[in-house]
This record gives C-alpha cells, structure tokens and sequence, in this order.
C-alpha cells in the first residue's frame, strides 16, 4: 500500500511544481516579457521531456499556447502548438477525445492564413491514426470542419467533413454554402458531388445520409422523391442502385442521364470509380486520370480500398479543390 501512496504524493507534488511554474510564466507574459516567457517555456520542454514527463511536458505546452494566444503572439504560440505535438509523436499517448479536442481548439486559435495552421493540422491528423498514412482520425476531421465551417471556409469544411463520421453535419454546411456562395440553378450539383465523394470512399452510408438531409432541409428544393432537378434524380436512382448491385441498372442509369453528367465533367470520373467499387466494371487498362483530375481523385480516394467507414487516402491532406 506504500508505494502507490508514494506514486500519488509523487504526482501531487509534480502538479503543484507545474502550477507554480505556470503563475511565473504567465506573469511574464502579462508583463509583456513575451520573448523571454517563450524561451522558459522551451527550456522547461525540453527538461520534461529528458525526464519522461510528457503528460507535465503536454500540459504546460498547450496552456502557455492557449495563454500567447489570448495575447496575440501568434508566432509563439503556434512555436508552444508545435511542441504539443511533438510531446503526442514521442510518446505512447492514447488518441482520446479530450486530445483531439485540445488539438482542434490551438487549430481554432491560429491565424487563418498562417503557414503555421497548415503544417499543425497535417502532423496532427498524422498523429491521430498512429502514423500509418491514413488521412487522420474521423473525430478530429469532424472537429476541423465545424472549425472551418464557422470561419465560412466551406471548401476545406466539405473536405474534412468527407473524411468524418457526420454526413448530417455536412450535409447542413453544404445548404448553408450553396444558399450564400451559388446560384439557385446549381443547389443540386453541391450534394450530387459530395454523394459522389462519399461512394468514392466507398461510404455508402454517409452518402445516403447527406443526400436526404440536404434534400430535406435545402429551403430551394422541393420536397421529393421525385425532384424538379434531373440531376437529383439521378442521385436517389444511384442510391438505389448501390444497394442492388445489378451493372446493367448502373450502366443505363448513366446513359439516361448522360446530359446531366456532362454539367461537371468530374461526374464521369467518379462514376468510373464507383463503377469499379460497387458494380464489378474493371478498370481501364490506360491511365485515364491525368493532370488535374487525377490529382483530385487520387487525393479524394488514395490507394486503399477498405471495406469500411471513412477510406484510406493518401497521406497528404490538403484540400479538394473542386469548386
């Protein structure tokens, strides 16, 4: 009984010791000594992390960030950012929501434009999946968009809501981003794309739930099935479609509605993809995804083709730019 009393007074005293060294550095930085404030916090990084304490090491790090933030000393608080994650990559710290809700708050704080915010997210959403290569761990691709959905980014939102477990959340952004940023002809092609997307990733679920939900909750769209819009239509026969598995429903589904395929010439693209997942239509023996295309579908859909949940992709994880 001894030594664990000894362990909890051990980790009492280790927290009082960071309290108290938490008021001096915040006094400095309330001072305005910020150079010098952020030098100690380095110096006491690197301490912690010589003696194994990562936790302290954690702690300290994403509250003096939290702090320089507050005083808009950008540069030292994305510097503090920085060394929270390296404390997640060299220790054996468990992916758990209340982590990746820290990482998503310091992400909330940068400035937009910084080439900062973007080098933080990519090592974090590594971080989040063990490093395998993966695209970054659901939950914290959800906290990102809802982020980048406030700050009216809907471009990256959509991005990182597609690598998320919530397709009502996405759908909701989409009806907000084509009710402010699109013309009342092009309400349809935001879902249709998206759909599209999510079967890419072969996410048939998320891709039935936004469907309904903006069809639902778009105040330009008739309530249906049937649409006025062919285009949505075709979505909802896809839909179905998937479900069943028969290429030749697939196949004249297309061909039916080829005139409304042809608005976006992305369509085709994913079609083919999705041909290849759900319908058993091998693929084309040529390359026939070059430049720009390409390079959005291979950075939509990487090179794994796991059975379930949100897809494998390429390590990389900037956004789609399909606008």
């Amino acid at each position: 009984m001894a030594e664990p009393e000894s362990l909890r007074c051990s980790s009492v005293r280790n927290r009082g010791g960071v309290q108290r060294v938490e008021g001096k550095l915040r006094a400095s930085v309330e001072k305005g000594e910020y150079y010098e404030a952020h030098q100690m916090y380095r110096t006491l990084f690197f301490r912690y992390m010589s003696q194994g304490k990562h936790a302290e090491a954690r702690e300290l790090m994403y509250n003096g960030a939290v702090l320089f933030f507050s005083y808009n000393q950008q540069n030292s608080a994305a510097d503090l950012s920085m060394l929270v994650l390296e404390v997640l990559e060299k220790s054996d710290t468990k992916v758990v929501d209340e982590i990746l809700e820290s990482l998503a708050k310091l992400f909330s704080l940068m400035d937009q434009n910084s080439p900062e915010r973007v080098a933080f997210v990519s090592r974090a959403l590594k971080w989040s999946t063990g490093g395998s290569g993966k695209l970054g761990h659901p939950k914290l691709h959800q906290l990102l968009a809802v982020i980048l959905w406030k700050e009216q980014n809907y471009s990256e939102s959509r991005y990182h809501f597609l690598h998320s477990s919530d397709a009502e959340g996405c759908a909701q952004m989409l009806v907000e981003y084509s009710s402010s940023r699109s013309y009342r002809s092009e309400v349809d092609m935001f879902v249709a794309q998206a759909v599209l997307q999510f079967l890419c990733l072969k996410n048939k679920t998320s891709a039935s739930v936004v469907f309904s939900t903006y069809t639902e909750k778009h105040p330009s769209i008739e309530k249906g099935p049937p649409f006025v819009q062919p285009l949505l239509n075709f979505i909802w026969f896809l839909l179905l479609a998937v479900d069943g598995g028969k290429l030749t429903v697939f196949t004249v589904l297309c061909e039916q509605y080829q005139p409304s395929l042809k608005r976006d010439p992305m369509y085709n693209e994913y079609l083919d993809r999705i041909g290849q997942l759900f319908f058993g239509v091998p693929p084309k023996q040529s390359p026939s995804y070059g430049g720009l295309l390409g390079n959005l579908l291979n950075s939509l859909m990487g090179s794994g083709e796991e059975e379930d949940g949100v897809e494998e992709a390429q390590e990389d994880s900037s956004p789609i730019e399909l606008d």
